[in-house]
């Protein structure tokens, strides 16, 4: 791979992360849901970059559900239902946006740490990716403990799939069947978020969570 194609790949791959700290900097819900299908666009250019450096057709059809599906559909649902709803335009966190930005970039050395000792003989490039990957998993995650309302912690579950998808994008010669396979996982996810949300909306009149938390005797 020539330095060029390197640092093209090297600055999609950290879109996507960087994206991920917005997703955590965020204070408005169309603000979130218009970010993570920025980070859903960056996936799909990296995979799609990914194929043609390598020359790994299959990747074009990760690009390709990626960008409608994770940037265009889901994102379209998701303001659909805050529209139906009327969810609160304001998000509420169990963790200041500060210290929740500080936990990411903790999790971001840890995911260093963790994945660049373990990769030692793979290429430079791959090593990166895996820890560029890890690290988006961990705020995807990070943002599902941290927020309140179902539809953020919904983004943060998506988030979290993004880095997963990344990962294998990363790992040259990933069959097709994996990477489709995670995408049929997120859209029956969705699905069931979907009816998960019905449910709380007509038992609570409310997707925050602290109703559901109040009712099992939680928080008083």
């Amino acid at each position: 791979m020539s330095t060029l194609h390197y640092d093209i790949a090297h600055v999609l791959d950290g879109s996507v992360l960087l994206l991920g700290f917005l997703l955590l900097y965020q204070r408005r819900m169309f603000g979130l849901i218009n970010i993570f299908a920025f980070q859903a666009l960056g996936l799909a250019l990296a995979a799609a970059w990914q194929a043609h450096v390598h020359g790994e057709s299959h990747l074009y059809a990760t690009a390709l559900i990626a960008l409608s599906v994770k940037a265009g559909i889901i994102p379209y649902a998701l303001r659909r239902l805050i529209i139906h709803f009327g969810i609160h335009r304001t998000i509420d966190t169990a963790l200041g946006i500060g210290p929740s930005l500080v936990a990411g970039a903790t999790l971001v050395a840890l995911s260093v740490m963790l994945v660049l000792p373990v990769t030692a003989d793979s290429a430079a490039l791959t090593r990166e990716k895996l820890a560029l990957a890890l690290s988006t998993v961990l705020i995807g995650l990070l943002m599902m403990i941290t927020r309140r309302n179902a539809i953020t912690q919904v983004i943060g579950f998506m988030a979290l799939e993004n880095g997963l998808i990344l990962a294998a994008v990363g790992v040259q010669g990933m069959p097709l069947v994996v990477e489709m396979g995670i995408a049929f996982e997120v859209m029956v996810a969705f699905i069931i978020f979907g009816i998960f949300f019905f449910h709380i909306r007509d038992r609570f009149e409310s997707l925050d969570l602290q109703y559901l938390e109040s009712h099992r005797g939680e928080r008083r």
